[in-house]
């Protein structure tokens, strides 16, 4: 499994004993709007996903780590690449860190750093891209810091609380190759 580290936190690969975190997550409805969920989810389910964990990219098409600062193996977030399509060389990137206190440390921002150089360097993509409701002005503060740029907006894309928003697609192209 790998590891990613940075100067103050590092990724991992998720762990058994990740459940209660991934499961307290995945039902946190207030970030249900910016990881597409409209249902909660079992510990069963959760557990099943997790033992599922350790399939390679190639195979599940998408990588989930968890977002550390110490060894003691606490996870503060969670950083994805999903929508893995290895024949274009992209995917979907996205992020969460639970704690509002832990929302502007700098995590989010190592964090998406560490994923960002592991999926141009390691994994050869040309390009990642990121949905962010046009309202999330510190989600595209973070994804614009790193030059991702916004190529368009999806007009009423989702319904959050009986109001349709406005979706922006951002996207950062390996210049590299």
């Amino acid at each position: 499994m790998i590891t990613l580290k940075g100067e103050t936190i590092y990724l991992r690969a998720l762990e058994p004993n990740d459940l209660e975190f991934v499961y307290a997550m995945e039902n946190d409805q207030s970030i249900w709007e910016v990881s597409n969920t409209q249902t909660p989810y079992s510990r069963f389910l959760v557990k099943q996903y997790l033992e599922n964990a350790h399939q390679d990219i190639y195979e599940a098409k998408q990588l989930r780590m968890a977002i550390c600062q110490d060894e003691d193996f606490p996870a503060l977030g969670l950083i994805d690449l999903f929508d893995f399509d290895p024949h274009n060389r992209r995917a979907g990137i996205g992020i969460v860190i639970q704690s509002i206190e832990n929302r502007k440390q700098n995590i989010g921002s190592e964090a998406l750093e560490l994923l960002i150089k592991y999926a141009f360097h390691n994994l050869n993509l040309h390009q990642l891209y990121a949905n962010i409701a046009t309202e999330n002005t510190a989600s595209i503060a973070l994804f614009t810091k790193f030059g991702f740029e916004k190529i368009g907006v999806k007009k009423d894309w989702t319904l959050v609380s009986g109001s349709y928003k406005d979706e922006a697609l951002y996207q950062l192209i390996n210049h590299s190759f």
